[in-house]
């Protein structure tokens, strides 16, 4: 039988929210600390304030019973086993890690430890970061003995991250001690063991009772490197096949049909090979900054990871071309754009190449009719709506008199629209698609020019029959 053990989680962001709802869906007693009162207060009427799938389900199942809200992390410490800090690790001008909050947390924690404890590093933090967390508490008078400093990082991907908390590809513990090791490994028990699925109402997902996810334990600094490598070669991934779509587009070749080719080969996967107009959010930015910046410190040359920054940076000057390729001018122009998020499923705005590319195309002197399915309310705060920038309830609100149709994230809706209707609504059937949502063929048949990541570009059939009679 697995054990409840009494855990803390520090920071109701995307990470902290999700792994404390997370435990307790486990099997775990939770409280969640958070510094800010309105927060706390939300999450404690049941406001999940996040974009997430099963995220409202299982806080309304185990809130005020397997998991609670509070600003008290003094008490938080004192009735906990594991502490997990998942604060914000924000990137610095620099582009180093700005760990203030996390040592900020250290230091009230060491101010309530009384017992031993395992304090957790959850939050995104650079090689030797446990360290200084380990002395941050010990300058705070506490004695070495009665605690001990984890690594667990996380591999959750917004819009999917409660699935990917709860069937994980791997259970990362990075441990210099083996009581530590122990606690996690009890606390991670019903997952590794297989425990969890065998309930009638677990999440579904890839892992099962016979596939359980494997626990690795490493060293604390084999673990916070194995955080930042693994999104730094996520995006390498990313920019890599935005180079290579540039090649396509340059030779007439097909991107989807060269990624298909690579992602057979069992070397390379599928995964992450999707041109589109560059990577975003809270992680990838920031972790392929704070690991060339951790590189660079150590005397490491990691030029690699600044020529995947500037891919990245390119990929979306690449697409303002082609808006322009599309329309000539962009001054007067009246754009329907559908997508604000970084990418779909998420609320997310954070580093989201959507929201540049609206600020270009505004600086531009465009106007634009904006959609989102989720990311309005947060993309509103960052850019007011105006004269020239309107927010529109659907996706057939923003095509009404568009001179062009922008896609720019990936949302799954917005692969099913209705196409003759968006045609009849839209001024130009112009449609410039960052994400290659759509089948060109499909696109030429029902009017529209067509223009996508990596793949030629394609005119209404009718254009093509015009062209040719004018040949003959």
């Amino acid at each position: 039988m697995n054990k409840t053990i009494q855990i803390a989680v520090v920071g109701s962001g995307y990470v902290g929210l999700v792994a404390a709802v997370c435990f307790a869906e486990i099997g775990h007693d939770v409280v969640c600390v958070d510094n800010d009162e309105r927060k706390v207060a939300a999450l404690q009427s049941g406001d999940t304030l996040i974009h997430e799938n099963h995220l409202p389900e299982l806080l309304n199942r185990y809130r005020n019973t397997k998991i609670r809200f509070t600003t008290d992390l003094g008490e938080a410490t004192r009735t906990s086993d594991a502490i997990f800090i998942a604060v914000g690790t924000p990137q610095s001008e620099n582009g180093d890690a700005d760990l203030s909050y996390v040592e900020a947390v250290a230091c009230e924690i060491a101010r309530s430890l009384t017992s031993y404890k395992v304090i957790v590093e959850k939050s995104t933090v650079p090689v030797y970061t446990n360290k200084w967390i380990r002395r941050a508490i010990e300058r705070n008078g506490v004695a070495r003995h009665i605690f001990d400093v984890v690594s667990n990082p996380e591999f959750l991907r917004e819009g999917t991250a409660v699935s990917d908390f709860l069937h994980p590809d791997r259970i990362v513990v990075g441990a210099d001690s083996e009581a530590a090791a122990e606690l996690l490994a009890a606390i991670y028990a019903p997952l590794t063991t297989g425990a969890y699925y065998a309930q009638p109402n677990a999440i579904p997902g890839a892992c099962t009772t016979t596939t359980p996810p494997p626990l690795l334990q490493t060293s604390t600094k084999s673990a916070e490197i194995i955080k930042h490598a693994s999104n730094a070669f996520l995006a390498l991934k990313i920019s890599f096949i935005n180079a290579v779509s540039n090649l396509c587009e340059a030779t007439d070749a097909n991107i989807e049909q060269v990624a298909r080719g690579m992602g057979l080969d069992s070397r390379i996967g599928p995964r992450f090979l999707r041109p589109g107009i560059g990577y975003g959010g809270s992680c990838f930015p920031k972790d392929v900054a704070a690991f060339r910046s951790v590189a660079d410190g150590l005397g490491v040359d990691f030029s690699l990871l600044t020529e995947v920054e500037k891919i990245n940076v390119s990929q979306k000057k690449r697409f303002l071309s082609k808006v322009r390729t599309a329309l000539w001018t962009l001054r007067g122009k009246r754009l329907a754009v559908l997508g604000l998020a970084f990418k779909g499923e998420t609320d997310d705005i954070r580093e989201s190449p959507a929201i540049d590319l609206v600020e270009m195309l505004l600086a531009e002197g465009s106007s634009i009719t904006a959609y989102d399915p989720a990311a309005m309310k947060r993309a509103q705060a960052e850019l007011p709506a105006s004269p020239q920038l309107r927010y529109v309830e659907d996706s057939y609100a923003a095509a009404k008199d568009a001179d062009a149709l922008l896609v720019l994230t990936d949302w799954r809706e917005f692969a099913t629209l209705d196409l003759e209707r968006i045609n009849t609504l839209m001024r130009y059937p112009i449609v410039i698609d960052g994400r290659n949502l759509f089948d060109p063929k499909t696109m030429q048949q029902h009017g529209f020019t067509y223009l996508s990541i990596g793949r030629p570009a394609v005119n209404p059939a009718r254009e093509l029959e015009s062209a040719a009679t004018v040949s003959v």
